[in-house]
Order: structure tokens, then sequence, then C-alpha cells
């Protein structure tokens, strides 16, 4: 390579890596002016203000004013849109009574129908909702008043379906699948959804079956800035998380693509979910998803998306969307081997291989690879150590994280110069780039047999194998064409250094780095005739400095990167007790005002202890005064055995706003059958085979969670053995701590806000109760209230 022009290249691969997410989604924000026919931005951003002006969750009080504007949205559109009403049982336990808004354009000869879906209800209890899911329903609204602008008459019918309740179990979408007439005719589904506040929109599919067909016809749309890929796809289905659009699926059948953005992640479910901290760009690329797939959808035959083969796909820029099947992994693979090993050969008779050489290439990259995975999965724990405060916010990504992410991608790049300075000669780039497409190949293999998802990273070598071929024909390639061989491995790479941290957390940073010097390894062709690599490593460990000190800048919080706390108080009738009791590990100036470390505690409280996402129990517990707060009033109406069953009706009527209530067993319990506000609860856990277990390992011994709305009583009719004598703990529930006439509770300071994912601002009652041995010939049951029998009025039959 004459001359190598490594400043130039450098900066080519500077450009490509800018490129690769600058082209990934839109950067014209369409605005008020635009086309009626047209998906404008700012019009849809109009909805998300309107939608996210308060915290919007099933049973509060701007809850039916959301439902009421999205309504009258769609009636000004010309649509007769309905409320589904009814009571919803999630799988984990979760009950409510949802109102989903649901409305259709008919269509001229449907084959199946195509459904629009998001959800209106925030997270409860100070989450604006603007991205999630304001940004969907807005999407939707926008989306279909332009659709309609153009006059067309779909073949399809296409029905709009916003759901409630999925930020407390997916129980709109439950609603919809099991009760709704139109679910049975639905071919496919489009699902927008949000886990951050800005960032690209990813593309997920959500299918029973293979995924051939749906890609096929997801490309055939022509969506222009389609960012997804197959690994994100055998990731996403080996993951936990839920949408609406899963529900649809496993209850349904019904196909169907979700379109989720998840950078800021730290503003996911938190009162930073608001209108403001929504990314345009991001708006803009849910539009750009939306209006190809509903001109294209709405008039072909979804009767026929079932598939019986799987693809591999993925985009990149300038091609879009990249698809092949299943069935060229192995293939792609073999000849990726076959050529390898023949270019080993073919370079050692050419003299331009030495084997002792490849060898020290592989050790050098092997030693990249340990270095910068352990030196970040170390440095990481090494950064909670020091930033403790890090813990609070649980969603695993910090205000900071993306410089986090830069600090230990530069350091990473330069460990690889580092070392690489020490190996690398102009003469023998053909032998050090032996190693790693070793590595690579090693992963392409791992891939095809345990996560094909990923088999397409096969491109990458197949790429370095044409950079080998021309370093060993050439002793001096022309470092232009390097660049340009390099492109498919930076295309496909570089995303995945940035999303994955953002999206499985700060914990995994280490992988960030692993693919780093995976990615050094695929650009060794470029990187290796490098005369200078140590003055590069060292410039990238000066920039790794100069991003660690940025992300010290901001590791403190402020009235924009609000400490997440927590305050709750339980008036425990169990002991004739009350407390204080917070989910933080560190207290600050609001919490320390009702906890004090020294007197903690917190484990009495943490056994039956109130569900959050992430399994978080409190952190401490005081002792707090005893408040006069009305207790929840117990009834059973029925109490009979019929052969050996028990049949019980218990009504738990509250005496105060409350917004939740949460049923435990203490001790391990079946129920022969088991209806809650008329609905029956089939989709408990099984235990044997055929009875409800209320212990189960997901769910504690959790029998369920019902989140109120109007101050509804939660009713229960149970079936059980006629010698089971259950034992329950009940939590009531209400948001209203900081509001409460009964407290005087201030204001948090400017730079806190509630933590998410946990009960929080609440004020709790806890009660237990047992049932108490049949007796046949009594008027009345007695039921052992705090350890106090009561008489409650019993219907013998």
């Amino acid at each position: 390579m004459r001359k190598f022009p490594s400043l130039l290249t450098l900066l080519l691969i500077l450009i490509s890596l800018v490129y690769t997410f600058y082209s990934s989604k839109p950067q014209k924000i369409t605005d008020l002016k635009t086309s009626k026919q047209e998906f404008s931005t700012l019009r849809a951003l109009e909805h998300v203000k309107n939608i996210s002006k308060q915290s919007h969750y099933l049973g509060s009080l701007a809850h039916e004013g959301t439902k009421t504007y999205i309504l009258d949205e769609l009636k000004k559109l010309g649509l007769q849109p309905e409320i589904q009403e009814g009571i919803s049982i999630s799988k984990g336990g979760a009950i409510s009574r949802p109102k989903n808004i649901i409305a259709k354009i008919k269509g001229s000869n449907s084959t199946k129908s195509l459904v629009l879906m998001s959800h209106y209800d925030s997270s409860p209890h100070s989450s604006y909702g603007a991205s999630d899911a304001g940004s969907g329903v807005a999407t939707i609204l926008e989306g279909i008043r332009a659709y309609l602008a153009t006059n067309k008459v779909p073949k399809n019918d296409i029905i709009i379906c916003i759901t409630d309740g999925e930020e407390i179990g997916l129980i709109g979408a439950d609603l919809f699948v099991k009760k709704h007439p139109w679910a049975k005719n639905v071919g496919l589904a489009l699902n927008f959804e949000a886990r951050g506040s800005g960032g690209n929109s990813y593309m997920l599919i959500e299918t029973n079956g293979k995924n051939g067909k749906m890609i096929e016809e997801f490309s055939k749309a022509r969506v222009k800035y389609p960012v997804t890929n197959s690994l994100a796809y055998s990731i996403y289905k080996m993951l936990p998380n839920d949408t609406d659009l899963t529900v649809l699926r496993k209850q349904g059948d019904i196909e169907g693509f979700n379109f989720a953005f998840i950078d800021d992640h730290f503003d996911y479910h938190t009162a930073n979910d608001t209108w403001q901290n929504l990314d345009l760009n991001t708006l803009q690329h849910q539009g750009s998803y939306l209006i190809p797939l509903l001109s294209y959808f709405s008039e072909i035959d979804l009767s026929v998306l079932k598939s019986d083969r799987d693809y591999i796909y993925f985009n990149t820029p300038i091609f879009n969307l990249i698809k092949y099947p299943f069935s060229w992994i192995y293939a792609l693979l073999s000849i990726a081997i076959i050529l390898f090993i023949g270019l080993i050969f073919y370079g050692k008779f050419a003299y331009r291989i030495d084997f002792k050489e490849a060898l020290l290439g592989l050790g050098a990259f092997l030693l990249c690879l340990i270095l910068a995975g352990g030196i970040t999965f170390g440095g990481w724990q090494l950064i909670k150590i020091i930033y403790p405060h890090y813990n609070e916010i649980q969603h695993g990504f910090t205000y900071n994280g993306y410089q986090y992410i830069t600090v230990f991608v530069l350091l990473s790049i330069a460990i690889c110069f580092k070392v690489y300075a020490k190996f690398s000669k102009s003469k023998n780039q053909a032998s050090l780039l032996v190693g790693p497409l070793f590595i690579w190949l090693v992963v392409c293999t791992m891939a095809a047999l345990y996560l094909k998802g990923a088999s397409y990273f096969i491109i990458v070598v197949l790429f370095g194998l044409i950079s080998l071929v021309v370093l060993i024909r050439q002793k001096r390639p022309n470092s232009i064409l390097m660049v340009i061989l390099a492109l498919p491995a930076i295309f496909i790479i570089s995303p995945f250094i940035a999303a994955f941290p953002v999206a499985l957390g700060l914990k995994i940073l280490f992988v960030s780095s692993i693919l780093s010097v995976l990615l050094f390894g695929a650009l060794i062709p470029v990187f290796g005739f490098y005369q200078r690599k140590n003055l590069f490593g060292n410039l990238c460990l000066l920039l790794s400095l100069v991003f660690f000190i940025a992300a010290h800048i901001k590791s403190d919080f402020t009235e924009t990167r609000q400490k997440p706390n927590s305050l709750v108080y339980i008036l425990d009738t169990d002991q004739n007790k009350a407390v204080w009791a917070s989910y933080d590990n560190i207290l600050d100036s609001w919490t320390q005002n009702y906890i004090n470390p020294e007197e903690n505690i917190a484990e009495t409280y943490n056994v039956n202890t109130l569900q959050s996402k992430y399994r978080k129990s409190f952190a401490y517990a005081n002792q707090a005064p005893i408040k006069s707060i009305r207790q929840p009033k117990l009834d059973i109406s029925k109490d009979t055995i019929i052969g050996n069953l028990r049949h019980m009706e218990l009504c738990i009527a509250p005496q105060r706003d409350i917004q939740r209530v949460d049923l435990y067993t203490e001790t391990l319990f079946n129920f022969d059958a088991l209806r809650v506000n008329g609905e029956t609860a089939k989709d408990f856990t099984y235990y044997d085979g055929n009875t409800y277990n209320a212990f189960t390992k997901r769910w504690s011994q959790n029998l369920l969670t019902y989140h109120v709305s109007k101050n509804q009583p939660l009713e229960l009719q149970m079936q059980f053995h006629k010698d089971s004598l259950p034992k329950f703990v009940l939590y009531e529930s209400s948001y209203d701590l900081l509001a409460n006439d009964h407290f005087s509770i201030p204001e948090r300071d400017k730079n806190m806000m509630p933590k998410p994912f946990v009960i929080n601002d609440a004020v709790v009652i806890k009660k237990g109760f047992a049932i108490e041995e049949y007796e046949e010939k009594k008027i009345d049951t007695t039921l052992t209230l705090d350890n106090t029998p009561i008489q409650v009025q019993e219907i013998n039959e």
C-alpha cells in the first residue's frame, strides 16, 4: 500500500459509522403545512401533547379524559368508535376493567382485518405516557387521518384498536382478543410501542410459526427506513418482555409487527416521559412505518401470511432490507470454512501467510478480546461502587449511559491499537487477519447452532475472506478498496455496539467492548497498515478519559436528571402498627424525614411484599404513627359445601378511594375453581395439571392484583376442598400519600422524582384474614380479620 493514507481511511471509516446511524431513521420533520394526504409529525405531536397532559393510568382521574379525547378525534375523522368494556384477568393475575377504544374502516372485499394497535393508558402512577404509548396512539390517529384524506376504499377491513390496561398486564388486549367479535377475523396487527423516548424504531415480528411470509410481505411494502434484524427477533423471543401484540399472538394466533423505540431508556415509565422529551425524528420514524404498511396490507390477502420457513434478515444503509432463507445458513457457513482453509494453504504456498505469525495474530486478537471484555466488565462494577446512586435507576441505564458506552468502546479500540502495535508489520497483514477470521467463523458456527437469527454475521466473514485474497495477492493493496470491503462489517456490527447496553442495561457493556474488538478485527486490512498504531491507541485512551470526565460531570442528580425515590405508608392491622417504607438503598433529604437507617425493620415487610417489575423489595422500614384510615369491608354472602367442595363468595369493598388491591395466600393453596368479579380465572398458573395454584415461583404467593376503577369492589367466588382452610393477606393501596388529608408530606425537591416500577407515594392497608372451619348448622360464618373474630352474613344453600 503505497504511502498509505491512514488519515483518509480513518476519516472514511468515521463517515461510514456516522452514516450508518444517520441513515437509519428520517432526519426531516414534516410540519403542519404538510399535505393532508401525508403523515405530519407536528400534527401527530399535537395528539401526544393532549394525551400526555397528566398521568392517565387506568383508574386515575385523567384516564377518562384521555379516553374521551381519543374518541372525539376518531369521530372527527368520520369514524364511529365504540368502547369495549369488561373484566379481564391476565396470566400473571392482574385484574381490572379496561375500556378499549375500537373503530373500523370497512373494506370493499376483506380477506381478513388489519389491526392498528397501541395503548392509551400510562404507567402507574407518575408517568405522563407521552412516548409510552401516547406516541403510538398519535401515530395511528395521524396515519389514519392521512389515509382517509386520500379517499381510498381499502380492500381489507381496517380496525383501530386503542387498548387500555397494557401497563398493568396487557388486559385490554386480552379483553379484545377473547371477547370482541372482530378479533376472530384479524389477519395481521401493527402495534406501536415505546420503551424510551427516542432513537430508532425497531421492527420485531410476532408469529407463532415461521417468519418467511411475514418478512417477504414487509419487504414488498417498501418501508423507507426499516430498522430490523433476525438477531433482535431471536433475542426478543427469549426475553420475558411482552406487548399487547404478544397477547394477540398467543391467544388468537394473530400475526403481527411491533414497532418500538428504546433510546433514552431512563425516561421509560417515569415522570420524564413527557412530550418535550419525545424525539421528533423518532415520531417521524413511526409514521414512516405506518403509512406504507397501511397502504400495502390493506390491499393484499391477509389470510396467507403463515409460512413454513424462516428468513434471515437485516437492514443496512443503501440496500435497506436484505433477506434470505434459513436453509442458506449451513451452506454459507460451509463455503466460508472451505474458503478459509483453502486461502490459508494458498497463502502459505504463495509465501504470504506464515503459520507462526498467524498463531501470533490469533493470540493477539484473543488477548484484545479478553482485555477489552474483562476491563469493561470489571470497570463497570467499579463504577457502580464509586457511584452507588446509579443503582437507584432500576432501568439499568443511567442518564450518562451513552458516555459510558463511548468510554469503553474507545478503551477497547485503544487496547487493540496498543496490542497490534507490538505484533503488526506491513508485511504480515495476511497472516494477522487469519486469527480474527477464525474467531469470526467460530462466532458464526455458534450462531448457526444456537442463535440462527445471528447467522448473517457470516457476511462479515465472506467480505473478510475477499480482503484476505487481496492481501495475499498484493503487498500494498489499495486503501480505499480495503475500506469498501470493511463496510459490511461496519454496517452490521456498529448498531449493536450502541444498542445492546441500551436495550439490556449497562451491565452488558462488556458485550459492546467485545463487539468493538470483533469489528476492529474485520478492519485489520485497513488498520494493520497504520504506521502509528501507538499514537492512535494513545489518542483513543485520551478520548476515553475525556468521555469519562463527561460522564462524571453528569453523574449527579439535577432538575433534568432527577433522582428516583420512594416512600410508602403501610398501616399493618395484623400487628396494630404503621411503618414508613422505602425501596431506596440510598436515602435523600426527602426520604430521611421519615426513614432512619438505624431503626430498619424492612425484613418484616418483605414477606409477601408488594410486587414490582424488577422484584425489588423494601430497603428500609421504620415505625410510623398510626392514622385513622378507613379499612376495607369484607363480606361473605355464600358459604356452603357440596360434595367435597366448599363454595364461598367473598366481597372486598373499599371504604376510601383506592387504586389497587393485592391478595396473597400465606401458604401453598389450591383452588378447584376461582371467579373474580364474574370472570373465571382460568389463566392462572396450574398446579398438578388441573387445579389453581396460588403459589408460583414467578409470583411468589401473590394470588391476584386488582387494579381498581371507580372504587368497584373485588368479588371472589371460590371453590376448594372442604377441609382446606385458606389464609389470606390483603394489601389495599391508594396513590395519594402526598395529597392525603391524614398526612402533610412535602413535595419532592426538583432534582427528585417518584421511583418507577414500584408501589410509590402510596397509603397501604395490610390485613390478614383466615377462613374458619365450616359448621353446617351455623347461621353466620366466622371470618378471622386481624386475628379478631367478626360476624358476616351468610346465605346457606
